[in-house]
């Protein structure tokens, strides 16, 4: 029996909510107009707002959730607040109601959540966060971003599968290339466990996609489609770029406002400089996805607009009416014709322990920490909607 609701979208998470949310609604109805959404927040704040939307109204259902997870909640305190929101939602995907879920609250509560309610799809050791950025050759998929500490061999290999099936999902690649994010390109740069990654993903179906060893400055250079690493690693990468974005608009802004001269030249390079911002605009990038989950669960960032929001509801529809996770189990079926992969269940070797959801994840890679997940923010996340570019 198919879901009754494409998507369960926690009304009350943001930090504009539920303005944005149904704001973002509204605007992905139009696009979407098949869908259905199941709409869970404070009946008596959504009702007024979906009077002024219409769009967004013809195709909601509101479950009334009376509570909200604060930004600042732990996710061990989310996890006994059942009458919020975001456990609604949740419950709704884990029940079989809808295919997934959005949201733009509290991260760290959504992974835990996420992993615990809904749980990891059969044959996936543990789920990963992953985001689009821009690159210099396009849109480029990273992951992991936070939710796995400390991560092997096993892992990494099912983080490029499942890299690969979501780049093909969201950003339309037949055969993305695919990254292992190293300290050098050459073979015997790393760790053990990096270069036996790098051998078992040379030798299953992936190889004529696998590009091998990827250095921090390929990410940007768009070197490769999909970039693997842990979730350590990533959420380094991750920040390091947002930083990096974030130091250029202000260096530019300054270099613009330094003199008459300098003024009279941004008026020269303006429209340039306008194609500059669209093209590195944080709304276009929001929406992080946990893959690996029984349902698709993607994290808006909890400060976005409307438009921003509207693109995370992009994404996730994305891997619904693609069925994302048919994909999934289908890549790890070819990967189950190849020799055991060291870290998994029963190959006699031990997998390393305390992978957290978290970004200082303190707790196994079975249970949620109270550090938990980066927030996807100007220079991760993301739709290629047509409407976008």
């Amino acid at each position: 029996m198919s879901p009754a609701y494409s998507l369960a979208v926690d009304a009350m998470g943001g930090d504009q909510a539920p303005d944005v949310v149904v704001q973002g609604l509204d605007i992905a109805a139009e696009r979407h107009p098949g869908a259905r959404f199941l709409l869970v927040g404070d009946e008596a704040k959504l009702a007024p707002l979906l009077v002024r939307h219409p769009r967004a109204a013809a195709l909601c259902t509101v479950r009334h959730a009376p509570d909200a997870i604060s930004g600042d909640m732990k996710p061990t305190a989310a996890l006994r607040l059942r009458g919020a929101s975001m456990r609604v939602a949740i419950d709704a995907v884990a029940a079989g109601e809808a295919s997934g879920v959005v949201s733009a609250g509290n991260t760290g509560a959504l992974l835990a959540l996420a992993k615990i309610v809904i749980k990891t799809l059969p044959g996936i050791d543990r789920p990963a966060m992953a985001a689009i950025g821009p690159s210099a050759r396009g849109d480029v998929v990273l992951l992991d971003l936070g939710a796995n500490v400390v991560c092997d061999t096993r892992n990494l290999v099912e983080f490029a599968v499942m890299g690969d099936i979501f780049a093909r999902t969201v950003l339309g690649l037949t055969a993305p290339s695919i990254g292992l994010l190293n300290v050098g390109s050459e073979e015997l740069k790393g760790s053990d466990k990096l270069r036996l990654a790098a051998e078992t993903l040379r030798a299953s179906h992936l190889g004529p996609q696998f590009h091998g060893f990827v250095e921090g400055h390929d990410i940007a250079a768009g070197t490769t489609d999909v970039v693997v690493t842990d979730g350590f690693t990533g959420n380094v990468a991750l920040k390091t770029g947002e930083g990096a974005l974030k130091l250029m608009s202000q260096m530019l802004r300054e270099v613009f406002s330094a003199s008459l001269a300098a003024k009279l030249g941004y008026l020269l390079v303006r429209p340039g400089l306008e194609r500059l911002r669209e093209w590195l605009d944080p709304r276009r990038y929001n929406g992080a996805v946990m893959l690996g989950l029984g349902g698709v669960v993607v994290k808006s960032h909890g400060g976005t607009d409307a438009q921003g929001f509207a693109h995370a509801v992009d994404v996730a529809m994305d891997m619904v009416v693609h069925r994302f996770n048919d994909g999934i189990r289908d890549g790890l079926g070819r990967l189950a014709a190849l020799a055991p992969v060291p870290g998994a269940a029963g190959d006699g070797t031990a997998a390393p322990n305390g992978a957290g959801l978290g970004t200082t994840g303190n707790g196994s890679g079975n249970g949620p920490a109270d550090n938990a997940g980066p927030e996807p923010g100007s220079a991760n996340g993301g739709s290629r909607l047509a409407a976008a570019r």
